[in-house]
């Protein structure tokens, strides 16, 4: 659902960046997860993500 609010605000280059951000950001959070333990791996990566969000779709 997040990817169409990205599409009406941004365009679907912006929505496509997102999603796939999204995509990396849960793959990598496993490996990251074996450095930094698992619940700062999550908020470590979906907070980035969020930012990426709100600066690229939400903030306008």
């Amino acid at each position: 659902m997040a990817a169409r609010g990205w599409r009406e605000k941004a365009g679907n280059g912006t929505a496509a960046a997102l999603s796939a951000a999204y995509v990396a950001a849960f793959a990598g959070s496993h490996p990251l997860a074996k450095k930094i333990g698992a619940w700062p791996s999550v908020f470590a990566v979906a907070g980035g993500v969020a930012l990426a969000s709100w600066a690229l779709a939400d903030r306008r």
